[in-house]
């Protein structure tokens, strides 16, 4: 099976690419910047440069493959590469060219509470991109994943604790949340491309912790032994930065808009239902803040 990986050296992107490797498909990964890539090529991906905001490099990207894997995303993004441009017009672009080049089974990453009637722009759009993909004609997989840890654990909190002893929570930071790892979601793309079962369906996906951003800041400084100061940034204020950053700065402004409504509500998700279904090994978050306090007390000599 030949799969195209879009956004192949982001965090999800990389993990997919080396399982579908290891799961013996044939891989093109697809990324901005194949220098990045670099590690991709030497287990046996083949390396194409192509841009979401360049409709011509997905079309030449998406030939000869049987299926499209789209792990990127833009939340952050801003100038050329807003998410409008990306997550929007990007998505779109993407799931036109692989039905033009025969693409049978598409996978798109979307998010967790996608939806046309979202305050927040980013989940207007994955709701807009499910609804381009369904209509499409191409086999599709939709898979719907919490906050990753890689980035809503670590380094949007984590990071700073370790490295700074200081952090802050955006929000009062007492709803739980629940967090899943970029190995686990791609462990779901092989999942969507080997068992019929995922096939023309939305999965909703979640980690088996549900913790609030408090509790988390908590146990960093438990596993690294770590003193840090802990500050918050109140809901009104986050409202407000989400006003005065969004023409200079729209993807902070975006990370402070989610931040304000996610932590109006609780954000736990019980992952028992979808692993019933579909068994996965899955990674706790004490485990991967082990791993990450270990990188640290390595770094550091």
């Amino acid at each position: 099976m030949n799969v195209l990986v879009v956004g192949a050296t982001g965090f999800m992107g990389r993990e997919t690419v080396q399982q579908l490797l290891a799961a013996g498909m044939r891989v093109r990964a697809m990324t901005r910047t194949p220098e990045k890539a670099i590690d991709l090529q030497k287990l046996g991906a083949e390396v194409v440069q192509g841009d979401l905001i360049d409709p011509l490099s997905l079309a030449r990207a998406c030939q000869g493959m049987y299926a499209v894997v789209s792990a990127a995303h833009s939340l952050l993004g801003s100038g050329k590469y807003s998410s409008a441009a990306v997550d929007d017009t990007g998505q779109r672009a993407l799931i036109d060219a692989a039905k033009a080049a025969g693409v049978k089974h598409f996978v798109f990453t979307s998010i967790l509470g996608a939806s046309p009637d979202s305050p927040v722009d980013f989940m207007r759009y994955k709701a807009a991109i499910e609804q381009h993909l369904q209509s499409s004609g191409m086999d599709y997989t939709i898979l719907r994943p919490p906050a990753f840890m890689e980035w809503h654990a670590h380094i949007f909190l984590g990071k700073d604790i370790l490295e700074k002893g200081k952090a802050n929570i955006l929000g009062k930071g007492e709803v739980l949340t629940n967090f899943i790892a970029a190995s686990d979601v791609a462990k779901f793309v092989v999942i969507a491309l080997t068992d019929p079962r995922a096939c023309n369906r939305i999965l909703e996906i979640g980690g088996l912790d549900n913790i609030s951003k408090n509790d988390l800041a908590k146990m960093y400084i438990r596993l690294s032994g770590r003193e840090a100061k802990i500050g918050h940034l109140p809901p009104p204020m986050l409202r407000l930065m989400s006003i005065l950053l969004k023409p200079f700065q729209p993807g902070i402004s975006r990370v402070m808009l989610v931040s304000y409504y996610n932590d109006r509500e609780n954000q736990a998700f019980d992952a028992k239902k979808i692993l019933a279904e579909f068994p996965v090994d899955m990674l706790r978050l004490e485990n991967f803040v082990k791993a990450r306090v270990e990188e640290w007390k390595a770094a550091a000599g």
